[in-house]
């Protein structure tokens, strides 16, 4: 099988759970560290698949890779790749398919449950599951691209995940792992602080709370919507 190409947009905020999901089902991937200077590739019909992890810069900045980028995740839909997207790499596929990106009403950080739009999509992606608690960080959302269908959705923000086709695009993070939550509270402390009185930002203590259940049912998740995802995966 060809590999799966995952773009890196910030050291702390790689692939996470959805390297050792590929590595238990013998997928290879190669990583993508555009925060190196890793060349983006010329033809992403090489890859079967492409993923691209989340990052503190707005899609809409003017930043040199940006074009390139989204030019590659279009010529992936045209391809028949599947993509895939965590939080910024969510709002780039969506803009690269047409849609919308802009500011969240409030900052959204820490764990909060998200609900499942039911239909036989969701069906398909999550089984019977109706609610459950994902990861955030994030202060931007996106629109709905045309012909996709609405699969999550929170309490402050209503564009959490959508699906179209074998497409999968998350605002939230469920490829998160323990080092990776202790990372991110570290490098965003000043950014948690700065939002004191946001009901929608926890505190570090209450992210960190109860860390590795949360974690461990995070994965339960993660490795549904994933399993789903590589039955898209070109040969």
């Amino acid at each position: 099988m060809k590999p799966v190409a995952i773009f890196r947009h910030v050291r702390i905020e790689g692939p996470g759970h959805l390297a050792n999901f590929l590595d238990r089902h013998d997928i290879p991937w190669r990583l993508i560290r555009i925060d190196i200077g890793d060349p983006l590739p010329q033809d992403i019909s090489a890859y079967s698949g492409m993923v691209l992890m989340g990052g503190p810069m707005s899609v809409n900045d003017e930043l040199p890779w940006i074009p390139p980028l989204l030019k590659l995740i279009c010529d992936a839909k045209q391809y028949d790749i599947p993509l895939l997207g965590h939080c910024l790499g969510g709002q780039m596929i969506s803009k690269a398919l047409g849609a919308k990106v802009s500011r969240n009403p409030v900052k959204e950080i820490g764990w909060f449950d998200v609900d499942v739009f039911q239909g036989d999509v969701a069906t398909d992606w999550l089984g019977a599951e109706t609610t459950f608690e994902v990861f955030h960080w994030h202060g931007e959302t996106f629109t709905l691209p045309h012909g996709a269908t609405h699969l999550l959705s929170s309490r402050h923000c209503e564009h959490q995940t959508y699906v179209l086709g074998k497409h999968l695009v998350l605002q939230c993070h469920v490829e998160m792992t323990m080092d990776m939550v202790k990372d991110w509270c570290v490098a965003g402390a000043s950014e948690i602080a700065s939002e004191i009185g946001n009901e929608a930002v926890q505190s570090q203590d209450e992210i960190l709370e109860n860390l590795s259940e949360r974690v461990a049912r995070l994965h339960i998740i993660a490795d549904r919507l994933y399993q789903r995802w590589i039955q898209g995966l070109r040969a």
